[in-house]
């Protein structure tokens, strides 16, 4: 339970409401910021305007999944107006006061750090990034799908990296009976594909990996598929880049070229926001809970 913790939700989208939900059922105090335009009625919680009083008293602050970009403004997708975080809202902050947000930029992370405020990047714990490399695989698999005119049973289709988010989408790949090579890395990457029953392919035999892909899913956030790389791409695959923006692929040249290739990163929140929302609040409510 949370009763008697204080929290304040600054912006957020349909995931944070899963996370205000579950929270409130614990009992936590509520305060909500960048709200006003938010229909779905949320019991036992009260909203406010940003100020740094408002922040002075609450024992945990929970930013959007994306959290705060150097200018100090977070998502707010049901607010009627920015909302922008200044040096003085985290002033007002007590310290040791909670700070969860998805990712941290530079910024936040100097303010939380000079402030010696309690910062938590949920999206780098692995409990929550394995959870939500489920709705990723899925939404590669679904934009795939959209964009194709193949089954991808039977499909050639490539993965480019063996982390979380590449290890589910190779198994679904595999279930639905595509036929998958993944290139890795790592020589112990490399062995577990193979165990799994896959093509298993080191990265330095890339375009080897990609001469006769119909479908290439990158996870990887650096430029993997250069202009070299898809120069041997035939013009019609279709590539679905999940991974964080911008992604890992050369888009003008893809272009210039004639194949489609599609950025999607963030699927979770795009395509199973109640789920996604779900696993930050259990964590969340959990790490508040252990640390209060």
């Amino acid at each position: 339970m949370l009763t008697g913790i204080k929290m304040a939700f600054v912006g957020g989208d349909a995931r944070i409401i899963e996370v205000i939900k579950h929270a409130s059922e614990l009992d936590a105090s509520i305060v909500l910021i960048g709200f006003d335009q938010l229909e779905t009625p949320l019991p036992d919680t009260v909203k406010a305007a940003l100020s740094p009083d408002v922040l002075s008293d609450v024992d945990a602050i929970v930013l959007p999944v994306s959290g705060m970009d150097d200018e100090g403004k977070v998502q707010a997708q049901y607010s009627s107006s920015p909302i922008v975080l200044e040096e003085s809202h985290f002033e007002a902050m007590q310290r040791q006061t909670m700070v969860f947000t998805g990712i941290a930029r530079k910024r936040l992370n100097e303010l939380c750090q000079k402030r010696e405020l309690r910062l938590f990047k949920l999206m780098e714990l692995d409990e929550v990034a394995i959870h939500n490399s489920i709705p990723s695989a899925e939404g590669a698999i679904q934009f795939a799908m959209q964009n194709t005119d193949i089954t991808l049973h039977g499909s050639n289709s490539v993965v480019l990296g063996f982390g979380r988010c590449g290890v589910t989408l190779a198994r679904m790949l595999d279930g639905i009976g595509a036929n998958v090579t993944v290139c890795a890395r790592r020589a112990p990457d490399l062995a577990r594909i193979e165990e799994m029953g896959l093509k298993a392919l080191a990265m330095e035999d890339l375009l080897l990996a990609v001469k006769e892909a119909q479908i290439l899913f990158n996870t990887v956030p650096a430029m993997i598929l250069s202009a070299e790389v898809l120069a041997k791409v035939p013009k019609s695959c279709v590539i679905i880049d999940i991974a964080s923006n911008p992604g890992g692929t050369d888009f003008r040249y893809a272009e210039k070229r004639g194949i489609k290739a599609i950025l999607a990163p963030s699927l979770p929140g795009i395509v199973a926001p109640k789920t996604s929302g779900q696993i930050l609040a259990r964590t969340l409510c959990r790490l508040l809970w252990e640390h209060a």
